[in-house]
């Protein structure tokens, strides 16, 4: 996939504990984003960086703030901001895997939706070093001083957010490391993000044109409203998958989906923002762990998540703009593997919005063809 020969983790010189867990995960060489930055970051320098969905932008923080980390009791050193809960269980998880030999960093997870109580007892009896969170959560735990972050020496935001992000940023010492990830950064937000930061070491790999992704077909399908369950039983049946996720744009519609599915007898789940929090994140381990192959979902799902065996993703709905759109069809294809998108395109908003995406991203759009070759979208074939 790449030009040249990436060196191997060991080269990074990361902490022993570390690259026992890097091999015990089975990563072989770092992708493009973690060669460019890992590096730098480790010695602490601000970062950056812009790397499409799936390109292992997570790693590239967590290891280089583990590789850092000196722990001491009572004292949260590490703060990891994202913008959904299902975001931070997973980079909560990540962080626990790539630490399984350093015994004594403790990692907490905070988010809306679970009594705030209980994360003020965790903090007050058994403080994390390593704090992951949603930005309304931390915000509220900071402000009743049960969250103290003035020991803090990395802050990380993946993808960029708003106003509580700097109420958050303004209770962290002004000595410490920032990091900045997102799939897509414009170029007006970049100068807004850089004042956080002490000139930052910029990574742009796979620039806006080139933000397509790596071994993914992508192909829509031209349909009215009334026709999309039929043609999505008809495709599901016809070709082969791992796993699928579906995206839909309401709850209701989601609901209503995943049930149609389990009634044609398809093994679907549904995940949207109406459910309770401790429900969603069972579905997502159920899904996961390969317990179910259909997940049905609204946009909460659509950016960051890491599901390896995705290889489908089915825009049912048409997204509102072509940012979701990358963020969507980057469930497929994960780290560069080969994957399918396929779109369905029922209204002349819909139309509008794909061509908004071919142009932005540079990438040719095809109608779906009659026989897809499971070549170009399953890996091994």
């Amino acid at each position: 996939m790449y030009p040249f020969i990436l060196p191997g983790f060991r080269d990074f010189l990361l902490k022993p504990e570390i690259l026992r867990a890097i091999v015990d995960c089975g990563f072989e060489h770092p992708s493009e984003v973690q060669h460019e930055c890992i590096p730098q970051a480790v010695l602490g320098m601000d970062i950056l960086g812009q790397a499409k969905s799936g390109m292992g932008k997570t790693a590239v923080f967590v290891l280089a703030t583990l590789q850092q980390i000196e722990p001491v009791d009572g004292q949260v050193s590490v703060l990891v901001m994202c913008h959904t809960r299902e975001l931070a269980y997973q980079i909560a998880k990540e962080y626990e895997r790539f630490s399984k030999y350093m015994s004594n960093v403790k990692v907490g997870v905070f988010f809306g939706g679970m009594n705030i109580q209980k994360d003020e007892e965790m903090l007050k009896n058994s403080c994390p070093h390593i704090v992951v969170g949603t930005p309304g959560r931390i915000l509220a735990l900071v402000r009743n001083k049960k969250l103290v972050l003035k020991h803090l020496k990395h802050f990380v935001l993946d993808e960029y957010m708003r106003k509580d992000v700097q109420d958050i940023f303004r209770s962290t010492p002004h000595d410490k490391q920032v990091m900045m990830f997102s799939a897509t950064l414009s170029k007006d937000i970049r100068p807004v993000c850089k004042k956080f930061m002490q000139d930052p070491m910029e990574v742009y790999v796979n620039d806006e044109a080139k933000l397509t992704l790596h071994g993914l077909q992508q192909h829509y399908v031209k349909i009215k409203e009334n026709e999309k369950n039929r043609k999505l039983f008809e495709l599901l049946d016809a070709l082969e998958f791992n796993q699928v996720v579906i995206f839909v744009k309401s709850v209701q519609r989601c609901m209503a989906l995943a049930q149609l599915l389990v009634e044609q007898n398809f093994p679907a789940i549904a995940i949207h923002r109406a459910m309770a929090q401790e429900e969603r994140l069972s579905r997502y381990q159920q899904f996961k762990d390969f317990q179910k192959r259909i997940l049905v979902a609204t946009n909460l799902f659509g950016r960051g998540m890491d599901i390896e065996r995705v290889n489908i993703v089915f825009n049912y709905d048409m997204p509102e703009d072509s940012d979701t759109y990358l963020h969507r069809v980057a469930r497929a294809g994960r780290f560069g593997t080969k994957g399918l998108g396929i779109t369905f395109v029922s209204e002349e908003s819909d139309a509008k919005t794909l061509n908004e995406v071919q142009e932005r991203f540079d990438v040719n759009i095809t109608e779906l063809p009659d026989e897809i070759d499971l070549s170009s979208y399953i890996e091994g074939r």
